[in-house]
């Protein structure tokens, strides 16, 4: 029983001590504000802790002496944005007050200030600020004005959740900064150099680029000042279209496959013959024996290329760039005459090998399409980043 109450107390003990070590660790590097809010925590729980208790209140004197010389030199500043410092000066030092009001024994001892009246002021103060600057930029009338002006407003309305008249120009000012892109469908050449002509394989893999490529980049999400439609959707939705994003298939060539064979001899020493001229006496009679292996390298290359361009909504060209997809295929398999026996191991395999014919053209044509696709995703993002 006893055992049992030392092991208890030396817990006790070695919780309390380790609360005090995290605390005073943060006190230590001079993080008041967290030291106070750790040790209320702690406090919550056992608030006669005497070692917690001296460190909260040492704590929150350095910190609100921090905070008050702060708030001083703000106070002084001709600077615009001096009610938003003040602003986040206050609201860090109102949330130690509400980590200490929770433990009204330590509330009693420190007895800290209410600043919820000063968040209020300065937070209508910081967002009539940031209302006017928005405001200001609107005036502008380029993108950029307008880019600035919505994150403006964007912050007002931190301070000023809510607030209606912020809502409706931010929005404004987001409908003006935004540019709207409208991707045509992929668009063919008028002929294609296929090994069997076949319409349907023209098509394959081609038909859903649009869909695909629309998707990742409206999913892309890097600049959300840039905004992609198919044309469908954006005649339906009445979209203001910016600029046009134009991608052309100029070249769509599956090869034919060839053929290069190449002849070698080889040879082998090997036993042709054994003597026996007694049960334990036989002799081994050696000799050459030859081969002559034919091996086929079957190659078939295909290319896609593909041409990307933006114009602006009056037709003028912004940006363009054009890229390659090539496919290669190919197989090694052999034939041979002469003796078997002069095929070393590696031989046997090749000539073992089944015949292949290359893919069909649909399987090539979407493996063109599908890289090219990516290629264009990469350098569309590369030049939208820019924006």
């Amino acid at each position: 029983m006893k055992s049992k109450i030392y092991i208890l107390i030396s817990l006790m003990f070695s919780a309390t001590l380790f609360s005090c070590k995290t605390v005073s660790k943060l006190y230590d590097k001079g993080n008041y504000d967290e030291a106070v809010e750790l040790a209320a925590k702690k406090l919550q729980k056992d608030p006669n802790d005497v070692k917690l208790i001296s460190m909260i209140q040492d704590a929150y004197q350095y910190a609100l002496t921090g905070h008050e010389n702060k708030i001083r030199r703000n106070n002084e500043s001709t600077n615009e944005l001096k009610w938003e410092w003040l602003y986040n000066e206050y609201t860090a030092l109102q949330k130690m007050y509400n980590a200490i009001n929770k433990v009204p024994e330590i509330n009693n001892i420190i007895q800290p200030t209410d600043y919820s009246s000063y968040i209020a002021t300065y937070s209508d103060k910081a967002a009539d600020v940031r209302y006017s600057r928005g405001l200001s930029l609107m005036n502008g009338y380029n993108k950029k004005n307008f880019q600035d002006a919505y994150n403006e407003f964007k912050t007002a309305l931190k301070f000023r959740p809510n607030d209606r008249d912020a809502i409706v120009k931010m929005d404004e000012a987001y409908q003006n900064a935004v540019t709207n892109i409208i991707i045509l469908p992929l668009q063919q050449p008028w002929n294609y150099n296929y090994s069997t002509y076949n319409n349907n394989n023209i098509n394959y893999g081609a038909q859903n680029f649009e869909n695909e490529l629309l998707h990742n980049l409206q999913f892309y999400g890097r600049n959300n000042f840039v905004k992609f439609y198919n044309d469908w959707d954006a005649r339906r939705d009445n979209i203001r279209v910016d600029e046009v994003l134009d991608t052309r298939l100029n070249t769509m060539d599956i090869g034919r496959y060839v053929d290069n064979r190449s002849t070698r001899k080889v040879t082998k020493e090997v036993v042709i013959r054994e003597i026996v001229y007694k049960p334990d006496s036989i002799v081994k009679v050696y000799g050459t024996v030859t081969a002559e292996i034919t091996t086929t390298k079957r190659q078939m290359i295909s290319q896609g290329n593909m041409q990307v361009s933006l114009r602006d909504a009056d037709g003028r060209w912004l940006w363009n760039d054009n890229f390659w997809s090539t496919n290669r295929w190919e197989t090694e398999f052999a034939t041979y005459t002469g003796d078997e026996r002069a095929l070393s191991d590696t031989d046997r395999q090749l000539i073992n090998r089944r015949t292949q014919l290359p893919p069909p053209e649909n399987e090539i044509s979407r493996n063109l399409i599908n890289d090219l696709q990516n290629k264009a995703l990469t350098r569309i993002k590369e030049y939208f980043n820019r924006y």
